[in-house]
């Protein structure tokens, strides 16, 4: 099993146990998300940590055509 499908799987998860306390999914994502920077700040630069994210923010888009992908 790959690091992201474990991660995946946990995140599924952890998304039920949320649901189960009564967690909105945005709301239990959104403190994951935090808690996720928060604990990722000990093994990462905040500018390596950023660039990471705006590389996910800018690419959240599925449907994006990106020019390097065209044949």
């Amino acid at each position: 099993m790959s690091v992201h499908t474990w991660a995946k799987e946990y995140l599924q998860r952890g998304m039920e146990a949320a649901g189960t306390e009564g967690y909105e999914p945005a709301l239990a994502l959104r403190a994951l998300l935090s808690a996720v920077v928060e604990a990722s700040k000990g093994y990462r630069s905040p500018a390596d940590l950023a660039q990471e994210l705006q590389f996910l923010a800018d690419n959240l888009d599925d449907d994006r055509d990106y020019s390097f992908m065209r044949p």
